[in-house]
C-alpha cells in the first residue's frame, strides 16, 4: 500500500513563503504523475500544479509565477515552493501520485496552510 505524507503547511503571513513536501513510501514515486491540490472551506477541491515523470509542470492560473513544483525520484519526493502567498492561497493541500502503468491514484491526508497577518 502506497503512502503519502505531506508537511510544511502552516501559518504565514500575506507576502511569505512556505515550501511544502510530498514524501511517498515504495518504489512508484518515479513512475507517476504527481500534483497538488488545495481545497478550501465550502469549496471544491481544485488542481494547484502537476508535474510529469520526466519533469513537465502545470500550474493553475491563479498560481502561476508563484508557486513552483518540482520532484526527487532518488527521494520518493515531491514539492511545492510557494511564494508572495495571498490570503485566497488559504486552504488544505493536498498531494496526489498517479502511477502511470497502472493508472491507480494515491492521495495524501492533507497539510494546512493558513495565510494571514
Amino acid at each position: 500500500q502506497v503512502q503519502l505524507v505531506e508537511s510544511g503547511g502552516g501559518l504565514v503571513q500575506p507576502g511569505g513563503s512556505l515550501r511544502l513536501s510530498c514524501a511517498a513510501s515504495g518504489s512508484i514515486f518515479s513512475f507517476s504523475v504527481m500534483g497538488w491540490y488545495r481545497q478550501a472551506p465550502g469549496k471544491q477541491r481544485d488542481l494547484v500544479a502537476t508535474i510529469t515523470t520526466y519533469g513537465s509542470t502545470n500550474y493553475a492560473d491563479s498560481v502561476k509565477g508563484r508557486f513552483t513544483i518540482s520532484r526527487d525520484n532518488a527521494k520518493n519526493t515531491g514539492y511545492l515552493q510557494m511564494n508572495s502567498l495571498k490570503p485566497e492561497d488559504t486552504a488544505v493541500y493536498y498531494c496526489n501520485i498517479k502511477d502511470v502503468r497502472t493508472l491507480r491514484t494515491y492521495w495524501g491526508q492533507g497539510t494546512q496552510v493558513t495565510v494571514s497577518s
